[in-house]
């Protein structure tokens, strides 16, 4: 797969071939709409830019947003997705093959800018070093089409509010391939505030820009229609 960046020229992406079906399940292996919406919202920069700042992506699939942010002057970049070795593995070859060799290997004493890690959602565990090295560090989380799976949004607002900094912001972009059903539950005020989140901002967008309130039901959905249009949000950790 072939990412046209305006900036920083073609980015190509090799897609995981997950082994049994529970890691196939997760897909994990594919490039959704969301990720190149992330994307070009990073190479917009504005409200979005990632300059200096300390980066996590979340349920990476390819890692897009996470070498758009390391392009587009992040301080660091750290991104992970669920530890399959054959996910995390193909992640590490995007990255080495878009980044140039300043950005990929440590000098001098300092790590590089852009590491790959495997991190399972809701899962901090005290002997994880990964974990624990990077509590409440982060500037910007990137989560991209990581709320079609309703049982995990509990264990993904977990990671987020860990790995967070307090003022810290996680851009949230998903899809409605599922339905809006299945991704409305991230944004229960409930759980926002048990993790010490909210929302800073929420819209609707389509493939052609248009904009309009985010709701969390609409009635009845035309399929098609639907698939055209992504969540774009800003969630904020309270100070």
């Amino acid at each position: 797969v072939i990412y046209l960046s305006p900036r920083f020229g073609d980015i190509r992406l090799e897609l995981a071939d997950p082994k049994g079906d529970d890691n196939r399940k997760l897909f994990s292996h594919f490039l959704w709409n969301s990720g190149l919406q992330l994307a070009e919202l990073i190479e917009e920069e504005g409200e979005w830019d990632v300059k200096g700042k300390k980066v996590l992506e979340l349920g990476a699939g390819t890692g897009l947003s996470g070498l758009v942010a390391a392009r587009a002057g992040a301080e660091s970049v750290i991104i992970t997705d669920y530890p399959a070795p054959e996910v995390v593995a193909n992640i590490k070859k995007n990255v080495d093959e878009n980044l140039p060799e300043g950005m990929r290997i440590a000098r001098e004493g300092n790590p590089p800018t852009c590491l790959v890690e495997g991190h399972k959602w809701g899962e901090l565990p005290k002997d994880d070093r990964f974990v624990q090295d990077h509590k409440g560090i982060f500037d910007v989380i990137l989560v991209a089409d990581c709320l079609w799976m309703p049982w995990q949004h509990s264990a993904l607002m977990k990671s987020i509010a860990w790995f967070l900094s307090p003022g810290g912001k996680a851009w949230v972009v998903s899809g409605f391939h599922t339905g809006r059903a299945k991704m409305a539950g991230f944004y229960d005020a409930e759980l926002l505030a048990e993790h010490g989140m909210e929302v800073e901002s929420i819209i609707e967008r389509d493939s052609e820009g248009r904009e309009m309130e985010w709701v969390t039901d609409r009635g009845f959905e035309d399929v098609t229609e639907r698939k055209c249009w992504l969540v774009v949000s800003v969630l904020r950790k309270r100070g």
